[in-house]
């Protein structure tokens, strides 16, 4: 059983709002992005509901001509529904007890879960990109290697890429293939 997923954090763009389109930089950046990609096999494209996680793959889909399939599990985590004046601090607490859930807000286990469940439902020996987002991504990473944490959230660019291989076992390791954190 062997499975090789791209995980790409979305490009640069105007704010956190679900509805948040991607700057004019993040626009480059997809084509970027698309340019990286276009001579790896890639057979299926999911994407958060996030406007900025669509746009950061359409021109790859597009020049693919692969359907962006769209999970409500690779939406971004919610920290809180609340207003935290030290959200950072308690962003960082979250990922030393996985199971911290503050008011209205996911648990990094219960992200990490969904996160988890779309990486099981893709199919054997299918090359797969996901987009997604910083904090989610950072969770699935450290699912597959526990001291992937805080300070490696904080040094994730936009985007960034992740080659995820999972074999027998379920057994999975990743390395940062994103070379270009600049762009």
């Amino acid at each position: 059983m062997n499975k090789e997923i791209y995980i790409v954090r979305h490009c640069a763009a105007e704010g956190q709002p679900a509805d948040a389109n991607l700057t004019d930089i993040g626009m480059k950046q997809a084509k970027k992005l698309a340019d990286y990609f276009v001579d790896k096999n890639v057979g299926r494209i999911f994407s958060s509901p996030y406007v900025r996680a669509i746009q950061s793959v359409k021109p790859l889909a597009s020049m693919k001509g692969i359907e962006i399939e769209v999970d409500e599990r690779l939406a971004e985590r919610t920290l809180s529904t609340e207003n935290l004046a030290d959200w950072m601090e308690k962003l960082r607490e979250t990922y030393v007890n996985l199971q911290l859930k503050l008011p209205g807000g996911e648990s990094s286990s219960e992200a990490m879960e969904r996160a988890v469940a779309v990486i099981e439902d893709i199919k054997i020996n299918e090359t797969t990109l996901i987009a997604s987002h910083g904090n989610l991504i950072s969770l699935l990473l450290k699912y597959y290697d526990p001291a992937f944490g805080f300070t490696e959230w904080k040094e994730l660019s936009n985007p960034d890429v992740f080659l995820l291989k999972i074999t027998e076992g379920n057994e999975g390791d990743f390395e940062r293939i994103w070379n270009n954190p600049d762009s």
